[in-house]
């Protein structure tokens, strides 16, 4: 099968990799660049546990081509907490045992700082709509909307 070279930017490092032309870029997260903390959920674009950030644009990555990661910058995961300490939305995450199992869970992270990246201050409804792609089978909304809302406060006043 014939592969292509992808020279790509994630979590603020420069990585390359060999991809099939048909491998969708969260195999290529996970299988090539060895980033596991992306999940598969579904398949098929329906859950978001795949979620990421292509170009700073909310994506279901197993929808995307690797090779369509080509000269963009991805940021998963493991891309959102900070080197001595984990992000604001992760540690309200957990304090507000806002997860259980933890397969959407990172998919609600990436797409819960966007949205905190995006709109400091959202209400409930706006949390509610933007995390609308993500969905969770074991913990409830209340709580991951709790933690956002939390997140969201935190940060507002450590600004």
């Amino acid at each position: 099968m014939k592969k292509i070279h992808v020279s790509t930017t994630v979590n603020g490092q420069q990585e390359e990799a060999l991809c099939e032309v048909h491998q969708s870029l969260l195999d290529l997260l996970r299988d090539e660049l060895g980033l596991t903390g992306t999940k598969e959920g579904c398949g098929t674009g329906d859950c978001g546990a795949c979620t990421v950030l292509l170009d700073g644009r909310l994506v279901c990555s197993c929808l995307v081509l690797g090779v369509e990661a080509e000269g963009k910058e991805v940021t998963t995961i493991e891309g959102i907490a900070e080197p001595d300490s984990l992000h604001v939305v992760q540690q309200k995450f957990l304090e507000h045992a806002a997860l259980q199992c933890g397969i959407c869970t990172p998919g609600f992270i990436v797409a819960a700082k966007a949205l905190l990246d995006k709109n400091p201050d959202p209400d409930e409804t706006t949390i509610r709509y933007w995390l609308a792609g993500n969905l969770c089978r074991c913990t409830g909304y209340d709580k991951i909307v709790r933690a956002v809302q939390d997140a969201a406060q935190e940060l507002a006043q450590s600004s």
